[in-house]
C-alpha cells in the first residue's frame, strides 16, 4: 500500500482502512489539509487517506436537508446550495490566508464554527447523520436511509469533535436554512470588559432575531457586532444600535455592507506565526476572558453569549491563560508555530473519568488502533 490514499467511493474508502488496520498501519485522514497542526502529531509514516475525491452533493429542495461528502470544501458546497436559496449553518474560517480550501469533513470532524453559531447552534445542531467507515471495513451510518450497518443517533455526536480518531467520516447528512439575501450589522465598542459582557447578555434577551452576535478585543478595547438578516435588517439593525448606545457603548453605527466585516472576525480565529487558543466558559466569565487577553498582550473574537471564544497570544503565555481560567473552563491549542508543535499539550485535559471514556470509545470504535493514533486527547 502506498503513501497515498485517495478513495473514489464509500467502499473504498473502508477497504483501504481495513487493509491498514490488517498491516497495522497508522492511517492520517485527510480532507483540505488546512487543520494539519491541530491537536498532537501523529506518526509520519501513516497512510495518509485523502477524502478529495468524496465531494458528491445530493440537495433535497422540498425537506431542505442534502447529503454532502466528506471531501467537499465547504465553501464549494455553499455555492451549490445558494443556487437553491439555501446554505448550511456553519461558517468558520475555511484556512489560513485567502484559500477556502477546508472541508465538511474537517470542519465537522474538529467541530469548527462560526458566528452563525450564535442564532443555529454548533456544527452537530446542523446534522442529521453520519457516514463512517470503520478499521474493521465496516461501513455505519446513523440517521435515514443508506448502505451500511444501522447505528444509533449517538454515533453522530460522538463523531463530531472526534478528530478522525474513530474512523473516517465519509458523508453527512444536514438540515440547511434559507439563505439571507439582506443583512446589517449593529456595531458598539468600549475599553469596559464588564460593560461588553453586560451588554452582550441584554441584546441576546432583548433581540431573539440576531444571526450572529460577536465580540472582537485588541489593545485595551473590544466591540460587539451583532447581525440581522431579512427584509427588516437595516431597520432592526438600527434598533440594536440603538440600545447598545442606550447601554453605554460608544461609537455605535450600522453597517449594510458587513461581508468584510464577518470575515475579519472569522479570520481571527486562525493564526500562521502565533498560536491560537479555542476556550469555552460560561458567557456570564466573557468579562473575565477579556481582561484575561489583555493581561497577556492578545487579540480575541468570540460568540459573545455562547462562551467561546479565539485568543491569539504567543506561545509562552498559553499556561498562563490556562491556570488563569475560571474552573470548568476549557483551553484548546488550535494552531502553533511550526517551532512549538509537540511542544505543547493542546488539550490540557488531565487525566480522569472523560479521558477514560474516551480511551473507552476509542476501543470500541477502532480496537485496531489505527484511525490518526495519538491526535486527540491523552493520547487517543
Amino acid at each position: 500500500m502506498s503513501g497515498v490514499v485517495t478513495p473514489r467511493s464509500i467502499s473504498e474508502a473502508a477497504a483501504a482502512l481495513a487493509g491498514a488496520a490488517a498491516q497495522q498501519r497508522p492511517v492520517r485522514i485527510v480532507g483540505g489539509a488546512t487543520k494539519l497542526g491541530w491537536g498532537s502529531p501523529v506518526q509520519a509514516s501513516a497512510l495518509r487517506l485523502s477524502t478529495e475525491q468524496l465531494t458528491r452533493v445530493v440537495i433535497h429542495e422540498r425537506s431542505q436537508t442534502a447529503t454532502i461528502g466528506a471531501g467537499t470544501p465547504l465553501a464549494a458546497a455553499q455555492v451549490q446550495l445558494a443556487r437553491h436559496g439555501l446554505m448550511l449553518a456553519i461558517d468558520p474560517q475555511l484556512g489560513l490566508g485567502q484559500q477556502p480550501a477546508a472541508t465538511l469533513g474537517g470542519v465537522l470532524a474538529t467541530a469548527d464554527s462560526g458566528p452563525l453559531a450564535h442564532h443555529y447552534g454548533p456544527p452537530v445542531d446542523q446534522l442529521l447523520g453520519v457516514t463512517l467507515a470503520l478499521s474493521d471495513g465496516t461501513v455505519v451510518r446513523s440517521g435515514g436511509e443508506g448502505q451500511g450497518d444501522a447505528a444509533g443517533p449517538e454515533l453522530t455526536r460522538l463523531a463530531i469533535g472526534s478528530f478522525g480518531t474513530l474512523g473516517v467520516l465519509l458523508s453527512v447528512d444536514v438540515r440547511l436554512a434559507p439563505l439571507p439575501t439582506i443583512t446589517a450589522t449593529a456595531l458598539g465598542s468600549s475599553a469596559d470588559a464588564k460593560l461588553l459582557r453586560e451588554v452582550a447578555i441584554l441584546l441576546t434577551r432583548r433581540f431573539t432575531q440576531l444571526q450572529a452576535l460577536d465580540v472582537a478585543w485588541r489593545e485595551g478595547r473590544g466591540g460587539l457586532l451583532a447581525q440581522l438578516a431579512g427584509e427588516r435588517a437595516e431597520a432592526q439593525a438600527t434598533e440594536v444600535a440603538d440600545a447598545m448606545l442606550a447601554a453605554g457603548l460608544n461609537a455605535t453605527a450600522v453597517r449594510v455592507d458587513d461581508v468584510a466585516l464577518w470575515a475579519r472576525q472569522r479570520a481571527g480565529q486562525r493564526s500562521q506565526d502565533r498560536a491560537v487558543l479555542r476556550i469555552q466558559t460560561l458567557r456570564s466569565e466573557l468579562d473575565l476572558v477579556l481582561a484575561l487577553a489583555e493581561r497577556v498582550g492578545a487579540s480575541l473574537v468570540g460568540r459573545a453569549a455562547l462562551g467561546v471564544s479565539f485568543m491569539t497570544l504567543n506561545v509562552n503565555q498559553i499556561a498562563t491563560v490556562r491556570a488563569a481560567l475560571p474552573p470548568g473552563s476549557g483551553a484548546q491549542v488550535l494552531d502553533l508555530p511550526q517551532s512549538a508543535r509537540g511542544a505543547v499539550d493542546p488539550w490540557g485535559i488531565p487525566a480522569g473519568p472523560e479521558l477514560e471514556l474516551m480511551r473507552e470509545l476509542k476501543r470500541a470504535y477502532d480496537p485496531a488502533g489505527v484511525c490518526n493514533p495519538g491526535l486527540f486527547v491523552g493520547g487517543v
